[in-house]
């Protein structure tokens, strides 16, 4: 692997994280034992994006369409994000991990909810890492959310400019990605920070995401590291 020590580092990296169903069955188990492996591989990521000096990473650990998956799965990913969360929190304040949580979280109850916002206001001053976990998260949901935001405020259109617009997003005050990962070999963002990965590099790898981890990681970054990012402008 090529160093890259010498290389920009993304402020931010977003990951999609695929084929946690796709590993279970290539073992003949059922789609929980994934989802429990591709926590694991949460940890590990987590360690390599602080090890590396990424400042932010937002994962997408449950969108707005995985509702209509059977009740069976739905109920088994909320109960893992519930004890990720009470298993993992210390640790991740003690590394000076900040969590943000973008998305509609009340679809998951008033309780989940209200320890979401907990584990939020605990970590609020930690500054190593911004983790932002998007939870029954949808990017056209964001946009309209946005829109209606925007109307309830009374924004005059003439003033609705981008910059005031990505104030009105889940993200405010995050910036936006500059690496997008998705693993397993599939090529699309699935609905996913639409408005915020405009001009982010994507890496695609085949790798499932219970088999990703920090060389993995290490190599997406190589891959960032080397290419030429121009953001619409042509070279002099």
């Amino acid at each position: 692997m090529a160093d890259i020590s010498s290389h920009p580092i993304p402020r931010h990296v977003a990951i999609i994280m695929d084929g946690n169903g796709r590993w279970a069955a290539a073992r003949k188990l059922p789609r929980a034992a994934g989802h429990r492996e591709g926590a694991k591989s949460v940890r590990r990521v987590i360690e390599a994006a602080i090890g590396a000096g990424v400042h932010y990473l937002t994962l997408f650990a449950f969108s707005s369409e995985n509702w209509a998956r059977p009740a069976e799965e739905v109920s088994d990913l909320t109960f893992l994000m519930k004890h990720y969360l009470r298993s993992e929190l210390a640790e991740l304040h003690e590394q000076g991990v900040r969590l943000v949580v973008i998305g509609e979280r009340e679809r998951f109850g008033p309780a989940l909810a209200q320890e979401l916002e907990a584990a939020e206001r605990k970590t609020a001053e930690n500054d190593r890492l911004v983790l932002v976990m998007a939870l029954s998260y949808g990017g056209r949901a964001d946009i309209v959310r946005a829109a209606r935001r925007a109307i309830e405020a009374g924004i005059p259109a003439v003033e609705l400019t981008e910059k005031a617009f990505s104030h009105l997003l889940y993200t405010d005050g995050i910036p936006d990605p500059d690496l997008l990962i998705r693993t397993s070999g599939e090529r699309r963002i699935s609905n996913f920070l639409l408005w915020q990965l405009a001009y982010a590099e994507m890496v695609f790898t085949p790798v499932l995401w219970p088999d990703f981890g920090a060389d993995e990681f290490a190599a997406a970054l190589e891959d960032y590291a080397l290419r030429e990012r121009r953001f619409g402008a042509r070279p002099a």
